[in-house]
């Protein structure tokens, strides 16, 4: 059916979403502990530099993410809406990405903006964007 090799790409592929999606959905748990933690006045510098620790990490896993899922695509080809689909998703989840990497610069500067329950809030976004993917990967609706 599938060469093995593919069949280790798609395990690779995998684990790098999953590496970038468990950062994607930590660091605005960072920002609501650094917002909540600023407002009681207490010393949140360290939650800062995890943050943009995190961010690198975020950034190389999706990288690696996209080298193995275009990888895919051209070993499978690009057919059926539902890759359309998933693939705007992808575009909305790195528009996220670079939407938090914001943060992280405002956080550096001890500059984040928000409540606690914004970030909170923003924290659901990539959740639904997950799940928009999860439908179009597993039932190719269309």
């Amino acid at each position: 059916m599938w060469d093995s090799g593919y069949l280790w790409l798609k395990v690779l592929h995998l684990l790098f979403m999953m590496s970038w999606m468990a950062g994607i959905f930590y660091l605005p748990r960072i920002f609501v502990h650094f917002v909540d933690g600023q407002g009681a006045g207490q010393q949140v510098s360290r939650l800062a530099i995890m943050g943009r620790k995190l961010w690198n990490f975020m950034t190389i896993m999706m990288v690696l993410t996209l080298i193995t899922g275009v990888w895919l695509w051209l070993g499978f080809g690009f057919s059926g809406g539902w890759l359309h689909v998933k693939l705007l998703l992808v575009a909305l989840l790195i528009a996220y990405h670079f939407w938090a990497r914001k943060r992280v610069i405002e956080m550096q500067a001890g500059q984040l903006d928000h409540t606690g329950i914004y970030y909170r809030w923003a924290n659901e976004i990539p959740l639904l964007l997950t799940f928009g993917l999860l439908v179009m990967v597993v039932f190719k609706p269309f």
